[in-house]
């Protein structure tokens, strides 16, 4: 598994390298993309004999028998997190955006409170304001460099118009791996409200050595009544093109809820997507993973050292995920001031903080899955654009 080799993605319908310049004004051409949460790695080599068998019958119809993909993923989840999973329990989504959406359509009604913990990934709220649902910014508190859960706070906001908590676990952007004792608060914050849980744990495998991901339902079986798991492929072997998810429900009065809109809505599988997933979900993609979480590693390491050497910067540390978390609030700086060097000066395309919601307005959150070669050229270019610091 060589992820050192760059891989020219330029010109193929890659929104991450192809819309940089519309969006960014970063040129492709002498920029780096760091903005998009893909990675500039291909997936192991299962996947791509799965795609090319499904190439070489050479007939792309209705994906039929699903239980070779249900046993990967009941697999995967038991060998890989120690959650048994039902087969049964599991809904096949558009990805997890779309699960979220589905979510919200299923479990909530227009006007209801939807509560986030803010900054989060931008996705959420954009959905749950598309829906005409209300978003509930819940502000993480940063304590010792790192965000922290504030329940007390939180208590005090909820005004039984909230319906649902969306959790992402572990945390994006902020790289958080969640405690036991976290999740135990979450679920008894959830009781106390009459609130549904929906836990995202896309970025589960991609949690760094000295952390431990504890899956929700595993962590807190006594919430079962009210908990939603989310969990996709997508994110751990880059295949997020293919727009396959899963929504895993034990409780079965939310299980009829959730398939009920299901099929109102005519949500069915992409056959791409289940071919790539069953053979991501394998003992070679396993160890391809393993392989993935070291080199994200070190890109994580080599990107902490150069980053937070300048002043006025600094990078949370990253327990999961390959997306750096960096607060440029030490540096005096306007936004547009440090966007100026950042995109202009540095050529980097990276996400706008903001974007995240409250908490957001000082960082930038850049992606490290790349070459190791090219994370060193990012360190680089934003050592000599903010020289004058040192």
């Amino acid at each position: 598994m060589n992820f050192d080799t760059p891989i020219n993605r330029k010109g193929t319908h890659c929104v991450k390298w192809d819309m940089m310049e519309s969006l960014y004004g970063v040129s492709a051409d002498t920029g780096i993309a760091m903005w998009v949460a893909d990675m500039e790695f291909r997936p192991p080599q299962s996947v791509q004999r799965a795609l090319e068998k499904m190439l070489s019958h050479g007939v792309y119809g209705y994906f039929g028998d699903d239980r070779p993909y249900l046993e990967a993923i009941r697999w995967w989840m038991d060998s890989r997190h120690g959650w048994q999973v039902d087969p049964s329990h599991i809904f096949t989504t558009h990805g997890l955006v779309n699960g979220t959406g589905l979510c919200i359509d299923a479990f909530t009604q227009p006007g209801d409170g939807v509560v986030l913990m803010t900054p989060v990934y931008h996705a959420f709220a954009r959905t749950i304001r598309a829906a005409g649902r209300r978003v509930v910014d819940c502000h993480l508190k940063t304590v010792n460099g790192r965000y922290e859960m504030d329940f007390d706070a939180w208590d005090a906001q909820m005004t039984g118009a909230e319906k649902m908590l969306i959790l992402c676990s572990p945390h994006n952007p902020g790289g958080r791996v969640w405690t036991l004792a976290e999740l135990q608060a979450t679920a008894d914050f959830c009781r106390r409200h009459n609130l549904i849980l929906v836990s995202d744990e896309i970025h589960h495998d991609l949690v760094f050595p000295g952390q431990t991901h504890h899956v929700m339902a595993k962590a807190v079986p006594e919430i079962a009544d009210r908990l939603v798991m989310m969990t996709a492929a997508t994110k751990t072997f880059n295949i997020a093109g293919a727009h396959t998810g899963n929504v895993i429900i034990a409780d079965p009065a939310l299980r009829q809820r959730f398939a009920d809109r299901m099929m109102a809505l005519g949500i069915s599988s992409n056959s791409f997507g289940m071919h790539m997933v069953t053979a991501a979900y394998s003992p070679e993609g396993a160890e391809w993973v393993d392989a993935l979480v070291a080199y994200l590693d070190g890109n994580r390491r080599l990107f902490d050292a150069g980053v937070n050497a300048i002043p006025g910067l600094r990078s949370m540390p990253l327990e999961a995920t390959y997306l750096a978390w960096v607060d440029f609030a030490g540096t005096g700086m306007t936004k547009a001031e440090i966007l100026n060097r950042v995109q202009k000066q540095a050529q980097i395309a990276p996400n706008h903080g903001d974007s995240f919601g409250p908490g957001g307005e000082t960082f930038l959150r850049l992606n490290l899955a790349a070459p190791r070669a090219q994370v060193a050229e990012a360190v680089d270019r934003l050592q000599k654009v903010f020289a004058d610091l040192q």
